[in-house]
Parts: structure tokens; C-alpha cells; sequence
């Protein structure tokens, strides 16, 4: 899992914050791979890499959070077992990073266009990408 801080202002740095929150990215490329190999996004999904820059953004566009992705990991798309070795699978990234406490919360990755929405589950934060 990666670690993710928010720099605060003014003073000598302290030690960085603890995530608070964790983030789980489904994107849903459809890439044949074996499961539970490091991936990134495919296709039309190649901004979600290891490394790619993000900003977790509050309503009026806040940056609250940032960081890189790490690696993602491959998770298989479907639940039948193909007895094969590369099969159809999505990319998961999972990240921790730390927020303040609020209602609403949106993804920002650099070399995608919009914002995508973090649906709340508790401390977990999650987005799935069609």
C-alpha cells in the first residue's frame, strides 16, 4: 500500500501524516493477464499507472490529498474459473491517504479529463472506472 501525506503550512515539517483513509480504484480494462500480477490501465485506461500523479479533491475542488498511484494489481473479471493462465482481468489499485473527515470526495489523475467520485464506505473510499 502506498503512503500518501498532505503537506501543511508555515513551520518546520513534521513527520507525515498517517493515511487515514484508503482508496480503492477497480478500472475496468478487460486486459488478459494472470491474477494477481502488478498492472496498470490499458486501452483507454493508460493514465492509471504506477506512478501516475493524483489529487484527492474536495466539492469546490480542494486539494485535500495527493500523491502517486502505486502499482495496481490484477483481480479477475469474472468468477468462473477458465483454467488458463492469463484471463480476463481488472487493475486495482489500492492507496492510503491522509483527509480530513468530509462528505464528498472526487479522484483527480493526471492525463484524465474529470474528476471521479469516491463513494464513502466507512474509512475506505472506493471508485470503479466502466
Amino acid at each position: 500500500m502506498a503512503l500518501v501525506v498532505v503537506a501543511g503550512c508555515g513551520g518546520s515539517p513534521g513527520p507525515p501524516a498517517a493515511p487515514s483513509h484508503t482508496v480503492q480504484l477497480l478500472v475496468r480494462d478487460s486486459n488478459l493477464r494472470e491474477v494477481g500480477v502488478d498492472c496498470s490501465g490499458s486501452g483507454p485506461y493508460l493514465a492509471f499507472h504506477r506512478t501516475a500523479k493524483f489529487r484527492v479533491v474536495d466539492d469546490a475542488g480542494d486539494t485535500m490529498g495527493e500523491g502517486t498511484l502505486p502499482a495496481g494489481t490484477s483481480v479477475p473479471a469474472l468468477k468462473e474459473d477458465l483454467e488458463v493462465d492469463r484471463v480476463p482481468t481488472f487493475c486495482q489499485f489500492e492507496f492510503g491517504v491522509a483527509l480530513p473527515d468530509g462528505d464528498a470526495y472526487q479522484l483527480a489523475v493526471d492525463g484524465r479529463r474529470d474528476p471521479i467520485p469516491l463513494t464513502s464506505k466507512g474509512k475506505d473510499l472506493v471508485a470503479v472506472i466502466p
